[in-house]
């Protein structure tokens, strides 16, 4: 079942984010039991040939490859889509005009206006691709900016929009906030339930950048797409953690019990 039935189904998704290059990492979320696996061609340090080998490894485990893609650009959406992306998350959308530029660049036609040309994708889907791309890629504007939140009851009604996704950080400072979770912060919590509100009038879902300890809260608050992890910050923890043990073990004095 693809993310948008799951959605359309009230499931909640949780998956990883690749900020980290490289086709070894991807596998292993993978296969890790991820609903879905994002790589991010924004922020992120991979190049397009880098993104691709990701989205091949992302396709050996049970996830679905999701890319961030830089821009609102149909040129960088299309290829992320003809390499196997089976969702695009866009960011910086402004306003309904923005997401349904963003909608014609995923669907073929006659709902978007997506060149045909799926070379990569065509080897893992076969012939038949064409016919099921538009029922199964997703179309997912970021909410990020006081523009997009003033406009995203316009954004989430836009006809094949499939999820609004909330960047907190450039959102808090958009609000005049600290890059972040602000949680508590009634701006911020007004926000969020303006964002959620809107899409669940759409029939939309929610999605989110979020870490192990928010993704409860999250899910709580009804978003359906919600990041439990990037590999960068995992990375770092666990690499603090294990050395802060042989650390501790090591010290003089220091209590092993």
């Amino acid at each position: 079942m693809t993310l948008k039935a799951r959605w359309k189904a009230g499931e909640t998704t949780l998956g990883a984010w690749c900020m980290i290059p490289g086709a070894l990492t991807a596998e292993a979320l993978s296969g890790a039991g991820f609903d879905w696996v994002l790589i991010d061609m924004q922020h992120g340090c991979m190049d397009y040939d880098m993104a691709l080998s990701m989205i091949r490894a992302v396709d050996l485990g049970a996830a679905e490859p999701i890319v961030r893609v830089p821009w609102n650009d149909p040129g960088i959406i299309g290829r992320a889509l003809d390499a196997g992306a089976l969702g695009v998350v866009i960011p910086m959308i402004q306003s309904a005009a923005d997401a349904r530029r963003a909608v014609d660049a995923c669907l073929y036609p006659p709902a978007g206006s997506r060149s045909f040309g799926p070379v990569r994708v065509s080897l893992r889907d076969g012939p038949g691709y064409f016919a099921k791309a538009n029922d199964r890629v997703a179309v997912i504007p970021m909410i990020e900016t006081a523009q997009a939140l003033a406009e995203v009851e316009e954004i989430a009604a836009t006809p094949g929009v499939d999820a609004l996704f909330v960047g907190p950080f450039d959102l808090s400072i958009a609000l005049g906030l600290p890059p972040g979770d602000n949680d508590g912060n009634p701006v911020f919590d007004a926000a969020i339930a303006r964002i959620a509100a809107a899409a669940k009038t759409a029939g939309v879902a929610t999605a989110v950048l979020s870490n192990s300890r928010v993704a409860p809260l999250r899910i709580q608050q009804g978003f359906q797409m919600v990041c439990v992890m990037t590999d960068i910050n995992l990375l770092g923890a666990a690499a603090r953690a294990e050395l802060d043990i042989v650390r501790r073990a090591t010290t003089p004095g220091a209590s092993h019990a």
